[in-house]
């Protein structure tokens, strides 16, 4: 019993609250803990109605569930690992998340390719891989005016002259381990 509640997170706020969702055991899938989330959909005001969200780098899909629940008109959800596209499909299903767009396809690729922009990103790769670098970069290009890019990190972000070039820092927290910031193009 233990071990299924060690693999499940539940939705905060809005349509689906206290939902749980699934997630597998899988090296490096750690999902964004609820206080965490509590704080960022704070900085965001509650209600996303009307926005579109990417969850790039989607683990659990917490993030871009949590965004419908709270009335995000779309969510696109981008996993490469199998066993975590799989479970959120089927988060998906259980939801009725018609809005939740879910892909199994690398983070870069899905950036090649993709022509859509979104009001809000949420940007929570694999820690120590050093995807920071090579994705926050590309990220301004995707974003609607005034729209906003959340980046979890095992290390804090500095604005424009740091390692957040081209982006400010509007907002930024630490749970842990975990260095979380709201972000917006410069």
């Amino acid at each position: 019993m233990a071990d299924k509640k060690l693999n499940t997170v539940r939705i905060n706020a809005g349509e689906w609250r206290s939902r749980l969702i699934k997630f597998p055991d899988a090296t490096g899938l750690r999902p964004t803990p609820e206080r965490v989330r509590q704080t960022v959909f704070n900085w965001l005001g509650q209600d996303l109605s009307g926005q579109t969200c990417l969850d790039l780098f989607a683990g659990t899909g917490v993030m871009g569930f949590e965004a419908l629940s709270r009335g995000a008109v779309a969510a696109t959800l981008v996993e490469k690992s199998m066993p975590a596209y799989k479970a959120m499909l089927e988060n998906k299903q259980l939801l009725k998340a018609e809005n939740a767009n879910v892909l199994h396809q690398d983070a870069l690729q899905f950036l090649n390719t993709n022509k859509q922009k979104f009001n809000l990103i949420f940007l929570d790769p694999p820690y120590n891989e050093a995807w920071l670098p090579k994705v926050l970069p590309l990220l301004a290009e995707y974003l609607q005016n005034e729209g906003l890019v959340y980046v979890e990190a095992e290390y804090a972000l500095e604005s424009t002259q740091g390692n957040a070039q081209g982006w400010q820092v509007i907002k930024q927290s630490r749970a842990g381990n975990v260095f979380y910031h709201l972000l917006k193009s410069v």
